[in-house]
């Protein structure tokens, strides 16, 4: 059966910052709701002032860390503690690189009192799926000097248009059974006493694709890792390594992160439909440099989001 797709997908930018933070960037931490799931990719720290801020709520479902520098993981301790205050019951998985293990090891053992929910670790590596309702987060390999990984957030396809008028003429009443012909499921009806099937085929088109998100954490440029070629292609959002503006080069080559036109060219290559230059390094009071480097290089869509900042993704069509 076909699930009819409608959920709002939304990306809250609640952490944008470099390794170290500024008075007006936190560490990286980005949540993305998709309908009612909340999903935290990497947690620097203060992300959970961030979410009272940004009004997200503490419903947790998921948090996926790119690699373990501390920057995009402190958070998570002040987080579990304050879920626990609140009451949680479901488990908190963690998904991450290697060492996802023994991080968790680590949060249970500092903690003074025993929690009422518990938090999992699940390693993954290059390609490795986690199935949610509807979508997947799939993780890729960077380079970043230690194991890292970028995640892939994609819907599952959508049905594709539904012709009514096509329906009407094999004999489906308007009502009901369009929503079933809708959600791939067979129709039965009976036209001059003769009973018969009506298939979704016969009145959807083609298959349309679900959204799709990329979050790289930090990275030399996805353009030279050819085994995330395929993964990435074709998002609607990518979320891209721009620590430095291109005069910085040299020095972003030296700790393997990108620069903003490094990233434009990531977004070029893999077909992006928008680009968001992310973790900002703290040298940089103004970054215009930033959006000038990538649109060299890009012609869509680039914006460097302010923390707190929220996008909603809209249908393809």
């Amino acid at each position: 059966m076909v699930r009819i797709a409608g959920e709002t997908l939304h990306v809250h930018f609640l952490g944008t910052a470099g390794a170290l933070p500024s008075p007006q960037r936190n560490p990286s931490c980005v949540l993305i709701r998709r309908g009612s799931d909340t999903l935290l990719f990497d947690c620097g720290e203060g992300a959970q002032q961030q979410m009272m801020r940004a009004r997200t709520g503490f419903t947790v479902d998921a948090i996926f860390v790119t690699h373990w520098h501390a920057d995009h993981f402190l958070g998570i301790f002040g987080l579990v503690e304050t879920l626990a205050f609140m009451g949680r019951t479901d488990p908190l998985p963690i998904y991450g690189p290697p060492w996802v293990s023994e991080f968790v090891d680590l949060v249970q053992k500092i903690s003074g009192h025993t929690r009422g929910y518990s938090v999992t670790g699940h390693v993954l590596e290059h390609g490795s799926v986690v199935p949610f309702n509807g979508y997947t987060v799939r993780a890729f390999a960077t380079f970043h000097g230690i194991p890292g990984l970028g995640y892939v957030l994609e819907e599952d396809e959508r049905p594709g248009w539904f012709n009514r008028e096509r329906a009407i003429a094999l004999g489906v009443q308007p009502g009901p059974l369009f929503g079933r012909l809708q959600r791939g499921e067979v129709v039965r009806i009976v036209i001059d006493g003769v009973e018969t099937e009506v298939q979704p085929a016969d009145v959807l088109g083609e298959p349309r694709p679900g959204r799709k998100i990329v979050y790289t954490g930090d990275t030399r440029p996805i353009q030279h890792l050819p085994d995330a070629a395929g993964m990435v292609r074709g998002a609607d959002l990518l979320i891209h390594d721009a620590t430095f503006d291109d005069q910085e080069s040299d020095r972003a080559r030296e700790v393997l992160h990108s620069t903003a036109g490094e990233a434009g060219e990531a977004a070029a290559a893999s077909n992006a439909r928008m680009l968001a230059l992310m973790h900002i390094s703290s040298r940089y009071t103004s970054t215009v440099n930033h959006i000038r480097d990538a649109k060299r290089q890009y012609e869509g869509d680039v914006i460097l989001p302010a923390d707190l900042a929220v996008l909603e993704i809209p249908y393809r069509s």
